[in-house]
């Protein structure tokens, strides 16, 4: 049995973060999903990257445990393009 891990998730285009607890196998596009699910954020996932200590996921399909992701660690979600200010 994997060990479970507590999360806190900020998505930026919501300005809101959920916390999860969630096995360490669990994919990073998984947690992604549900923190933009959890936050009302339409759109599509892979509109959005995942940062983890300041750097990005590169690949999506490793798990939590395997991106190095601690218990209460923070991540955040971001859209993967800059948008224009209005």
């Amino acid at each position: 049995m994997s060990a479970s891990l507590s999360i806190r998730i900020m998505v930026e285009d919501a300005w809101d973060s959920v916390n999860l607890d969630l096995p360490a196998q669990t994919p990073v596009a998984e947690a992604k999903r549900r923190a933009l699910a959890m936050t009302h954020t339409d759109g599509d996932p892979s509109a959005y990257i995942v940062k983890y200590r300041g750097a990005p996921v590169l690949d999506e399909q490793r798990t939590l445990a395997e991106a190095g992701v601690v218990s209460n660690a923070p991540l955040i979600v971001m859209a993967r393009r800059r948008r224009p200010v209005r």
